[in-house]
């Protein structure tokens, strides 16, 4: 058992979380043909904990329902898209039921849901859309005073001022494609009001639309000092032994 959380960036948004305890956190997972998964990244073979933050097919695997029959994860989710896998069966009991603002102790760990601007849906099973919802981001702190910011689809907010001050994250995990979510003007943007000092860019590149770079974005940030941008490819670990926790 490793003494450090470590983490993974597994394709596009998807993002897998080893606690210092073994403990193995899913974000957004999406397996089910995503272009930019490896072929050799499969499930894990466990799951304790998976987070979403929204409804869209890039977000929330059409095959979630399966992932959490057979893993038996707990899942903290977005509430419109709890509601949702609720209807398709999954049990009451699997849930974390968590709002924007508030924190659950779990797994070693304390998550926080905070807000983000994004504006999601779900595909139904029967063809039509449904659940109109806004995304929300998480904040992770684990056992190694490590904090990261995931902050899901959205653009860039000025309270993000106020999640640095009140969370302060080590790492924060924003999404640079542009076209749907920031790109990296804007990305650029949060990192000044979070005052994060570790980053890794995702949502970028999947799809041609999705133009946005990390190299755009570590150009518009060149005056940020000690800034480092962890441009991890498929499947590439951040072990995060290296980054110095902020948070008491």
């Amino acid at each position: 058992m490793s003494t450090h959380s470590q983490i993974q960036f597994l394709a596009h948004a998807s993002f897998q979380i080893t606690t210092p305890e073994g403990h193995v956190i899913l974000i957004d997972p999406w397996y089910t043909n995503n272009p930019a998964l490896p072929a050799d990244l499969k499930l894990p073979e466990k799951i304790d904990l998976i987070l979403i933050t929204h409804g869209h097919r890039d977000h929330l695997d059409s095959k979630m329902v399966d992932i959490i029959r057979t893993k038996s994860p707990k899942v903290i989710a977005n509430p419109m898209v709890r509601f949702f896998l609720q209807e398709q069966g999954v049990p009451e009991h699997v849930f974390e039921p968590l709002n924007a603002g508030g924190t659950v102790n779990i797994l070693d760990a304390k998550i926080t849901m905070t807000n983000a601007f994004h504006f999601a849906h779900i595909n139904l099973p029967d063809g039509k859309i449904g659940y109109p919802h806004t995304s929300n981001g998480f904040i992770i702190w684990m056992s190694d005073d490590i904090s990261v910011y995931y902050s899901g689809d959205t653009g860039v907010f000025g309270d993000m001022e106020l999640i640095g001050e009140i969370y302060e994250p080590d790492i924060a995990i924003l999404p640079v494609g542009d076209r749907f979510t920031m790109g990296p003007l804007e990305a650029a943007f949060a990192i000044r009001l979070l005052k994060v000092k570790h980053v890794i860019p995702c949502h970028y590149g999947t799809m041609p639309v999705l133009s946005g770079t990390p190299e755009r974005l570590k150009a518009l940030t060149e005056d940020v000092e000690r800034l480092e941008i962890h441009a991890l490819k498929a499947g590439e670990i951040l072990n995060t032994n290296s980054i110095k926790a902020r948070y008491h």
